[in-house]
């Protein structure tokens, strides 16, 4: 319908709605967020608020649902977990000053990859904002993390290098050029938004940025020569800033975070390792949830930055490595962690500072913050230590800003700015004489209701007020006639009559006036404290950095001294030394102490052929090892007696079993993708755990494969390998000078008085290859049926014994159906034409016809 035929109040809706038409709408009238039609009928089915039709427009009901304006962060939080965004309709003109209706626009855009309010943020995880552009070199991205002030870019090279980006920095919104060719990864990720595609044009991105940032050139930032990252980097930038709808003075730099300065891992690898997520998404029992001791949520999102961005770096993870220490042999560490029990989100706080949506809470936990700088400097002083002296001076000097908030503030603080209370008595005259007056109110008003009861003769008389009436004096009806003559009826009740007489009308414009100035005035004292605090943004950023790397460093600290980890050494020869090390999360959940295993890995040693039954602990051995490796170079000490490790450069796995329905891909499909990828990008440097390769197609197939591609990481490869297999033949390629070695995990079967018999797993790693894989006992402690076991040992003899026979193997028909070609054993009857050819007598027809009798044959 024609907007002509809708009410006033429809047309100013649905010309905002126009705007934003992809959004849900929270259009403020009043105390409530009103949504109507659509937005209205979806926003019910997400929230479960009730959906009504209330008035009508153009002639019809208008569907409608709402939610309390001073409740709206929750609604938001669930709208925004959910992956929606809302554009906020707020009331611009004062209702009780505006002729008509009241004007409304649209003041932000509420998205799941911008949100900066505290209530709609994971304490612990960041929220990313994520920009991708590409070209014929590979792809540019660029991320913003709004709530803690970080811009960041980077430029990969294939596929394989964008998944694993995604994969690590995990953003909770994706911008895309709206083109088709994307990878499946990408354009089927959630917090999708498609985005024209002129707008990652590196042109314009490059404008835009030197507009924002106010420079001439980009060199200062290092990305003049990455045109990818700086078009992403445009696109993100317009993509907040026509969001946001305010400066953005809290993003002051572009930093490069380059791949080549981490060890890489792929997302087949983070999703094995389980570092922050269980395939289960439980987040308990993972690295990260038995490392993180931190104390302040800042240190808790830094140190999952850290776990999935191991470095290569030695002289920055060496340093880690040495504050650590330091904080132990000190002792520290405790009075750190104590006194950063006071410190809150730091970050984050100074985020909203600069986007001037700080409250005043936040506030009084930057004057605490602030006010322990010193103690800070003083615990650290002592310690010999050049990172953690390298943080004392970047937290700088802020005294200057603490004495500010300390004298503004209230010692407890209100939620909100808006009620007033924020700032303590004496720091503002003029803010203490409107108080004076609004305080020395209730003490008039009582003074006032004695006098009257008393001149008037009316004992129940009573003075109140209310916010549409203002003061008044009320006396029931029962002594209503008793009313002097100079009051004024100002309401009438069932039970009561109120009344105004110019004394008290006086008084009421007196102190509604100071209190309505009382609260401009500290609206006007509270722009100028944030005022103050931006003045000084930057230094204060440097802090909250400086704070949260320290918070995870004293956490490291603890954790070594609780859980007993020791400090590894990193080291030039190319070796992957551990003794007694353990996996750092199987050991935190179970009850039994867990077995210790070494690991030794050098030059002539390449790959450990893992063999051992089933539950027995290869998988668990192999990760303990990654793990190890890869927490040592994040700067934290690890769970093992100690560890000598060699340059490093990527860790690959291939472990587990799943399809990916998604992409129509099997399960051996996703197994051979996944060892593909190692086997292209593994290195001499490279950590590799190998898993059951081959078990998703038929035995020989396997094993064939298995075998090759063992061959092939040992001898091309050449990385260091830990390859499981219950294959026993690979066994075999354990040969002098091939770099292959076997160790295994055993087992012990136990038969009780009874009969019955049970299975003990050693959990130790020993030197040689497995005498047997116990699989059928695995199988009976599982809980198979007895009968079923029992016919798979009547099964196992007669395959065995068909096997020492040298016959071929049994099939499931009893050798009624076609076998397949054993592994390494071509039909003798070709083997034996071959052996009749000479090469040097044939003509080129009669090669041609001895290839085609010899292909039939086979």
């Amino acid at each position: 319908m024609s907007h002509e035929q809708h009410t006033p109040l429809m047309r100013q809706f649905f010309a905002a709605k126009a705007d934003h038409p992809d959004v849900l709408l929270f259009f403020r009238m009043g105390d409530f967020y009103e949504l109507f039609y659509d937005d209205a009928r979806k926003a019910a089915k997400l929230l479960d608020i009730t959906l009504t039709q209330r008035g009508a427009s153009a002639g019809k009901p208008i569907p409608m649902a709402g939610v309390p304006y001073h409740a709206a962060e929750g609604y938001l939080a669930r709208l925004v977990a959910l992956g929606e965004s809302v554009a906020i309709c707020e009331q611009i003109g004062d209702p009780a000053a505006s002729k008509g209706l009241v004007e409304r626009k649209v003041v932000r855009i509420v998205t799941p990859g911008t949100v900066t309010d505290e209530a709609l943020l994971s304490e612990r995880r960041d929220t990313l904002l994520l920009a991708l552009s590409r070209g014929k070199t590979g792809y540019g991205l660029a991320w913003a993390d709004l709530a803690g002030g970080r811009f960041l870019v980077n430029e990969v090279v294939g596929d394989d290098a964008l998944e694993a980006e995604l994969a690590r920095l995990d953003p909770a919104e994706l911008l895309l050029p709206d083109e088709d060719g994307w990878p499946a990864f990408a354009s089927t990720r959630g917090g999708l938004r498609r985005r024209a595609p002129w707008l990652f044009d590196a042109d314009s991105g490059r404008r835009q940025l030197l507009q924002f940032f106010n420079l001439h050139d980009l060199s200062a930032f290092g990305i003049d020569d990455r045109p990818l990252a700086i078009a992403a980097a445009g696109a993100l930038l317009g993509y907040v800033e026509e969001t946001q709808k305010q400066r953005l003075p809290h993003l002051t730099s572009i930093a490069v975070e380059a791949s080549d300065g981490a060890i890489a891992m792929n997302a087949a690898t983070r999703r094995h390792l389980e570092l922050d997520t269980r395939i289960d998404g439980e987040q308990k029992h993972t690295l990260l949830g038995v490392l993180d001791s931190t104390v302040t949520p800042m240190g808790g999102r830094l140190l999952r930055r850290w776990l999935h961005r191991p470095l290569r770096d030695r002289d920055v993870v060496g340093q880690r490595h040495h504050a650590v220490a330091s904080l132990i042999d000190s002792g520290r560490d405790a009075d750190l962690r104590e006194t950063f029990r006071a410190l809150g989100d730091v970050e984050r706080i100074l985020s909203r500072v600069a986007l001037r949506s700080a409250r005043p809470r936040d506030l009084g936990t930057l004057r605490d913050a602030l006010g322990m700088l010193p103690q800070l400097r003083e615990l650290l002083a002592p310690l010999d230590s050049p990172r953690l002296q390298d943080l004392v001076a970047g937290m700088g000097e802020h005294d200057a800003q603490a004495s500010l908030l300390a004298e503004a503030l209230v010692e407890q603080p209100p939620v909100l700015a808006r009620d007033g209370g924020v700032f303590a008595d004496g720091y503002d005259a003029e803010l203490a004489e409107l108080r004076r007056l609004s305080t020395n109110a209730d003490q008039f008003l009582v003074d006032l209701e004695q006098r009257e009861r008393e001149a008037s003769g009316i004992p129940t008389l009573k003075v109140g007020y209310n916010r549409v009436h203002g003061y008044y004096l009320e006396i029931g009806k029962a002594h209503a006639a008793k009313a002097p003559t100079h009051y004024t009826r100002r309401q009438t009740l069932a039970n009561a009559e109120r009344y105004i007489t110019e004394e008290l009308k006086a008084f009421e414009d007196k102190v509604l006036s100071a209190r309505e100035r009382s609260l401009a005035r500290e609206r006007l004292l509270y722009e100028q404290l944030l005022d103050a605090l931006n003045k000084h943004l930057e230094s204060l950023k440097r802090c909250g950095a400086a704070l949260s790397e320290l918070d995870v460093l004293a956490c490291l600290a603890e954790r070594a001294q609780a859980l007993d980890w020791a400090r590894p050494l990193l080291v030039d020869d190319a070796c992957l030394r551990i003794e007694r090390g353990r996996h750092p999360v199987v050991e935190a959940v179970r009850d039994e102490p867990f077995e210790p295993n070494d690991l030794d890995l050098h030059d002539a040693r390449r790959m450990l052929v893992i063999t051992g039954p089933n539950m027995g602990g290869k998988s668990t051995y192999m990760r303990q090892n990654a793990l190890i490796v890869l927490l040592a170079h994040i700067g934290s000490f690890v769970p093992a007696a100690s560890a000598r490790i060699g340059p490093v450069d990527r860790i690959l796995t291939r472990i587990g079993a799943g399809d990916d329905l998604a992409r129509g891909q099997s399960t051996f499909m996703v197994e051979m993708s996944e060892t593909s990828y190692i086997l292209h990008h593994a290195t001499e440097r490279s950590l590799v755990l190998m898993d059951e390769i081959g078990r998703g197609t038929s035995t020989y197939d396997g094993l064939a494969l298995a075998d090759s591609c063992a061959r092939h990481l040992a001898a091309i490869n050449r990385s260091y390998t830990l390859f499981a297999t219950h294959y026993f033949e690979l066994t075999a390629l354990a040969e002098p000078g091939s770099g292959i070695a076997n160790v295994h995990l055993d087992a012990v079967e136990h038969r009780a008085q009874d009969g019955s018999e049970s299975l003990v797993f050693m959990h130790a790693v020993k030197d040689g290859p497995a005498d047997r894989s116990f699989g059928l006992q695995v199988a009976a402690l599982a809980g198979l049926p007895k009968a079923v076991i029992a016919q798979a040992r009547s099964r196992l003899a007669e395959l065995e014994r068909h096997m020492r026979d040298g016959a071929p193997p049994l099939s499931a028909d009893a050798l009624d159906a076609p076998q397949q070609i054993g592994l390494f054993a071509p039909s003798s009857a070709a083997m034996d034409a071959l052996a009749g050819i000479d090469p040097d007598d044939l003509t080129p027809k009669q090669a041609l016809e001895a290839l085609y009798r010899l292909k039939s044959l086979a």
